[in-house]
């Protein structure tokens, strides 16, 4: 499904749609930094690969994820990319 209309419809409909499952955000920086900016993201997994691609965008560039709870909470190496799973803590 593709929302225009902001972030709250998007997840009013996500919400909607998943029941109790989980929902995972779809886009580029500039959509994942509003969701996370707002306080709506509880979870992120990373990959991690070693291939420079330019300038392109700056996904956490004056984002406190320590500020917003955000801790570690799995990381696993390969050969090809690195996997990090940053959790918003309980207690936030």
């Amino acid at each position: 499904m593709f929302v225009t209309d902001g972030i709250e419809s998007a997840l009013r409909q996500a919400r909607a749609s998943a029941g109790d499952k989980d929902i995972r955000i779809g886009g580029g920086v500039s959509t994942i930094r509003e969701f996370l900016e707002a306080g709506l993201v509880d979870e992120m997994h990373l990959a991690l690969m070693p291939v420079l691609l330019g300038r392109g965008e700056h996904l956490f560039s004056g984002i406190d994820l320590h500020g917003l709870g955000f801790e570690c909470a799995e990381r696993v190496a390969t050969g090809l990319a690195t996997h990090v799973v940053l959790e918003r803590g309980k207690g936030v």
